[in-house]
């Protein structure tokens, strides 16, 4: 299936290319070395456990929300480092080249880093005194990991927990403006990792308390030197970007990636989904219409939606399917297949069908943007009102793209379609026909592969700081497939 392509890499893929010496190389020494090291490796972290763990022996809760000073810093600190630099010494990371100075704590009371590649990472911890990091709650239960999260002090989030999150972003914001009370923390502001090559967009974390930040900038030329930190100056934001975090975050965002000599990209990944944003709506970078349609091969891709679509018009209870379910409708032989195309639209063996439908049918061209969103407002107008909730055109929009619930904020595209009343269908192909922002999602993203094939994709903005990355959608649709 022909696809755009894009001017730069994809963030969210690695590809490892090995000659055969390489292989063999990889294959003789990874069979002695890996085992000897991840060993030592794994004895280091058995001793910085007990290590972690004397040092908040005794404290009260109300002592361990303070600093922790005095002896049980100058005994205890310089330990850990040093054993954290031989986990990572032993992992044969044998030199660490780091330029530039790192800014102390009234100069910068955070450290912003990237890109973030894995959790090695985390070595930059050593050149950074083990400063202090933010890291899921859930990573408390871990063993060794646990204790040491307790022994940084880290601010401690719950992702799925609204309260939890409101709670970490004021326990981050007194932090960072402590002036000095709290030691430096350190953020990777991309949030996930990627493989390096671009960087996402930032997330605002670091940027909400409007302090001095200093970038890092981390490279692996994977040759004599294993790692290199590179200390970028100072930033000190303008009172513009105070007030907004977002374009605080943009702009160091563009200054690391021109540092780094890769583009500043709108990507971020929203569950298992990278995504461009554009006006409020999230673009799937591999359309799983797209790659859905390549999956299915040979399949009679007309009658396989026309049995889905049936299914879906018998009423709410048969939208949802599972992967046998699946095969059974595209008439598959090969079950992996079904399970393969559950995995781009929820994370488990099941699929909403106007998902697949909606995203697949224009892709395929098997009929006008007009009848094939008269066909989704019909199911989703779960009551039949002849007008759509907010709710209901998430939904639809979602299923048009794609993209699993809630992953988008249509406010705007909901105030656009309803300016004149009830958001009707005639309001909606109205707003999706001819503003601006719509009119590029229904043209890049729900047209046929022969005419999306043509289309590219101007400059993203992100409503406030305009990244310099225009592109020409386009990738290989294999990638996705395994």
């Amino acid at each position: 299936v022909a696809m755009e392509r894009r001017e730069f890499p994809h963030p969210f893929i690695y590809e490892v290319k090995l000659t055969p010496a390489q292989r063999l190389r990889g294959i003789i020494l990874g069979s002695i070395l890996v085992p000897l090291r991840i060993t030592l490796a794994a004895i280091c972290f058995l001793i910085m456990w007990p290590v972690a763990r004397l040092r908040v022996a005794g404290l009260s809760k109300e002592e361990y929300s303070r600093p922790i000073t005095g002896w049980r810093r100058w005994f205890y600190h310089p330990i850990m480092l040093i054993l954290s630099r031989a986990v990572f010494f032993l992992l044969g990371f044998l030199w660490v080249r780091v330029k530039g100075r790192r800014a102390d704590l009234k100069e910068a009371p955070v450290l912003v880093v990237a890109p973030h590649s894995g959790f090695l990472d985390m070595l930059v911890l050593c050149p950074t005194q083990l400063a202090t990091v933010v890291s899921r709650s859930e990573n408390t239960k871990l063993p060794v990991i646990g204790a040491l999260l307790e022994f940084n002090q880290s601010v401690l989030v719950t992702r799925k927990d609204p309260e939890s999150r409101k709670r970490a972003v004021a326990e981050l914001i007194e932090r960072l403006t402590s002036k000095g009370y709290w030691p430096q923390m350190l953020m990777f502001p991309e949030g996930t990792t990627t493989n390096g090559r671009a960087l996402i967009k930032f997330k605002p974390g670091a940027f909400l308390a409007g302090v001095p930040v200093q970038p890092v900038l981390l490279r692996y030329p994977n040759k004599l030197v294993s790692k290199t930190n590179g200390f970028l100056p100072v930033y000190n934001p303008s009172e513009e970007e105070r007030k907004d975090p977002n374009l605080y975050a943009d702009n160091v965002q563009k200054l690391m990636a021109k540092a780094l000599g890769v583009p500043a990209t709108d990507y971020v990944m929203e569950g298992r989904v990278p995504v461009s944003k554009l006006g409020g709506l999230s673009l799937p970078l591999d359309s799983p219409g797209r790659v859905t349609l390549s999956l299915l091969g040979t399949c009679e891709i007309k009658v396989a939606l026309d049995r889905m679509l049936d299914r879906c018009q018998s009423g709410a209870p048969r939208f949802k399917a599972s992967a046998e379910e699946l095969a059974s409708l595209l008439s598959l032989q090969d079950k992996q297949t079904a399970v393969n195309i559950c995995g781009l639209y929820s994370k488990d063996e099941t699929v909403d069908l106007r998902q697949v439908y909606f995203s697949v049918s224009p892709i395929a061209g098997l009929s006008s943007f007009k009848s094939l969103l008269h066909t989704a407002f019909t199911l989703f107008d779960t009551e039949g009102r002849g007008s759509l909730s907010a709710e209901e055109l998430s939904d639809l929009m979602g299923a048009l793209l794609g993209i699993p619930q809630p992953q988008h904020n249509i406010a705007a595209l909901y105030t656009e379609a309803s300016s004149q009343g009830p958001l009707t269908e005639e309001n909606l192909l109205r707003v999706l026909m001819t503003h601006p922002t719509y009119q590029r999602v229904v043209n890049e993203y729900l047209q046929p592969e022969e005419v999306g094939s043509q289309l590219s994709l101007n400059t993203l903005t992100n409503g406030k700081a305009e990244n310099n990355n225009g592109y020409v959608y386009n990738r290989s649709l294999h990638h996705k497939s395994d």
